[in-house]
């Protein structure tokens, strides 16, 4: 991480690479000895990144795109050889366009750069770095909304306010009276001064865009173009459940005109849709094409937090039915389907406020396992490899990155003006860096195990009922010929798993990596795998 110009006791990570086994990064890193596999593609693991509270370059208090091209080292240095760094291979951008916002989901220019973050040079620079660490780069795409200060609102109300009462608008007059949703019937937000109204369920900053128009969709193309020009990897599609609100068949058919569109321009391109809501409906938004995000497994109540913590009747079992349940369900709309798991994101409350009793380390941290091992491209919102705190307001969810306690340290943010003050529950990067027993590290191994085996991101799981029970899950992955053995130990004491006659590519299996949480080292012999509490094996065929 020298490249990471943060405190001086940050130029030394723990454990500095040397086999000592007195700290959980000492036992993982005597096991995990495979190298990252550089397998291009759309499975992949992103960092979410709100640049705003991320590192700041110029001392303002705010996040830019210089800073974040300062701190790439620390998402993934480039080099698979060594293991100092989280080791994600894409990085997913909360919105980066002019906007009157610190969040910036209301834009008001489509095709440039907010100048709080810097300048279109300062993204291609950006760019450049980061592909050249091998990291594909997506951008928030926020197409449901614009900003009421667009140009495009901005000449399609100042028309209508010029309209007498009763008189029709003329698109010929004003084509953008037909880019958003104005009705004279009672909607979400009245047009002051008029008799108009228009749609905006988040709030009247933000008028829906009317997706249906063949204006817009050639106006939003041009804006792909622009983008995928510059060369970034693919897209984030904000709200995709309220393109039309209510109407699931609609928002299909949009996303699948969108993924249609792009993937016709470039055929890898990666596109995640936002469709907050139950498995049983956005599954079947995956007919359209593109992916969405694993709303099930997410958040505070979902199926990851309830099996750590074995309640409402989840256990280690529950996770592998999960699994199994999930690949069902997107199967059945698209055979070829990538799911997007995460487990906490910038809307979300921050997982460190899951877990309470004096397990809630190791809780925090197997979490973080049971995501970051789930197939499809895995999704980690910046700072949750920290354990950072923060809930309620949004502004709270969306923390400056916690790099150092001192003040003085370089690239610290100042966070979002309306932010409430909170302490962290766990230490800065600075100190976790210097501690193998830290969450930071288990999660870059995590990331590290991810990447070493592509059967752990690509291959279709099954769940091995038969090995597993209320505290263990045993999962199995297979993809162009290779075959992971997962074994979870989700629980606080010890347990055993016994693998006599289980084969792995027809091969016995043996050990090909860990994840604990103390410094606890598993072992497999005489056909019993012993698992420490809250650990993970991934077991691979024996030479």
């Amino acid at each position: 991480m020298a490249a990471l110009a943060l405190c001086a006791s940050l130029t030394g990570c723990a454990g500095g690479g040397k086999e000592d086994v007195s700290t959980a990064l000492g036992v993982m890193r005597k096991y995990n000895k495979a190298q990252p596999q550089d397998i291009d593609g759309s499975y992949r693991s992103y960092y979410e990144v709100f640049v705003y509270s991320f590192y700041d370059s110029d001392g303002d208090g705010v996040g830019d795109l210089k800073g974040l091209t300062q701190s790439l080292d620390y998402i993934n240095d480039g080099d698979p050889s060594t293991d100092t760094d989280l080791g994600c291979t894409g990085i997913w951008l909360m919105p980066i366009m002019p906007s009157p916002s610190y969040h910036k989901y209301d834009v008001t220019n489509y095709m440039d750069i907010d100048p709080q973050y810097g300048s279109m040079e300062d993204f291609r620079e950006f760019l450049e770095a980061a592909h050249q660490r091998g990291i594909h780069v997506i951008i928030d795409f926020v197409m449901n909304h614009t900003s009421s200060g667009h140009p495009w609102f901005q000449e399609a109300s100042g028309y209508l306010r010029t309209l007498e009462k009763g008189e029709d608008p003329d698109p010929e007059a004003c084509p953008y009276v037909d880019y958003y949703n104005f009705s004279r019937e009672p909607s979400t937000c009245q047009l002051e001064g008029t008799e108009w109204y228009y749609e905006a369920p988040f709030w009247s900053g933000m008028p829906d865009l009317n997706l249906n128009s063949e204006a817009v969709r050639a106006e939003l193309e041009e804006i792909v173009s622009f983008w995928l020009d510059l060369g970034v990897d693919g897209f984030r599609l904000d709200a995709a459940k309220e393109f039309v609100s209510g109407a699931t068949e609609a928002n299909i058919e949009i996303l699948t005109w969108f993924n249609d569109m792009v993937k016709a321009k470039k055929s890898d391109a990666f596109i995640v849709a936002e469709v907050w809501t139950d498995l049983s409906t956005y599954s079947q938004y995956y007919a359209s094409g593109v992916s969405c995000f694993n709303f099930s497994f997410g958040n505070s109540e979902g199926v990851i937090p309830n099996v750590v913590k074995h309640v409402s009747g989840a256990d280690a079992s529950s996770y592998g039915k999960a699994i199994m349940k999930l690949q069902d369900a997107l199967s059945a709309y698209n055979p070829d389907y990538i799911d997007a798991p995460f487990y906490t994101n910038h809307d979300m409350g921050r997982a460190a406020g899951h877990y309470f009793n004096e397990y809630s380390a190791h809780q925090t941290k197997m979490a973080q396992a049971l995501n970051l091992l789930m197939s499809g491209s895995s999704f980690l919102y910046y700072g949750e490899e920290l354990g950072m705190k923060g809930s309620g307001k949004d502004e709270n969810k969306r923390a400056p990155m916690y790099w150092s306690d001192s003040p003085d340290c370089a690239g610290l943010c100042d966070g979002p003006a309306d932010m409430e003050d909170f302490d962290m529950k766990y230490p800065s990067f600075e100190e976790q860096n210097a501690d193998g027993d830290s969450i930071f590290w288990f999660v870059a191994q995590a990331v590290r195990l991810r990447n070493a085996y592509p059967a752990i991101a690509r291959g279709a799981a099954v769940f091995e009922e038969g090995l597993s029970n209320d505290g263990v899950c045993v999962l199995r992955k297979s993809w162009n010929g290779e075959e992971v053995l997962l074994a979870f130990n989700i629980s606080e004491t010890p347990r055993s798993v016994d693998l006599s006659g289980v084969t792995v590519s027809g091969g016995a299996p043996e050990i090909g990596g860990v994840l604990v949480t103390s410094p606890e080292e598993p072992s497999l012999k005489d056909g019993t795998l012993s698992l420490p509490l809250y650990s993970v094996a991934v077991l691979v065929c024996g030479s």
